[in-house]
């Protein structure tokens, strides 16, 4: 078990993160915050010993995409949440981005993924590669049908 002051690094560290990638998948605040929960649990209890930060914040983006999926394809997740109510979290979303964040929260969830790594945390495709367990050719692949994806949807080069 990881005492307290590592803790509260790791949480003052990464907690932004994981609530935007939770928002990402679940497109629910309350949802966001059971998994929030779940994920910072697993790592006070998780006696893995991480080689550097980097490693630490990959085993947490790992741990909080898996629980993200065990929750959407639980039996008791039969509700789903309107996009308008996630618009209202002003925390989590600048005024100026909502038709960005709307056209990322539209596309399905393997595009979803690796825009979120690439440009909302700053990953390479090799590192996202490792992250996700995917080919580095295949995050390419993503990254662009995904760009395309985007710029059919915001109307063109405007936001290239």
């Amino acid at each position: 078990m990881r005492s307290e002051q590592e803790v509260n690094r790791a949480i003052e560290r990464y907690s932004d993160t994981i609530r935007r990638l939770c928002m990402v998948h679940l497109k629910n605040y309350a949802d966001t915050e059971d998994i929030f929960q779940t994920v910072f649990l697993k790592y006070v209890l998780s006696s893995i010993s991480f080689e550097n930060e980097e490693h630490e914040k990959a085993w947490l983006i790992r741990v909080t995409i898996n629980a993200c999926k065990d929750l959407l394809k639980s039996f008791f997740r039969s509700h789903m949440v309107p996009l308008d109510e996630i618009m209202e979290q002003p925390a989590f979303l600048p005024p100026d981005h909502r038709e960005v964040l709307e056209a990322v929260l539209s596309l399905p969830q393997k595009y979803r993924d690796v825009v979120y790594l690439h440009y909302y945390e700053d990953y390479t495709a090799p590192e996202i590669s490792r992250i996700l367990g995917k080919n580095v050719n295949t995050v390419y692949t993503l990254l662009t049908r995904s760009r395309q994806m985007l710029r059919e949807k915001l109307g063109g080069d405007e936001y290239d």
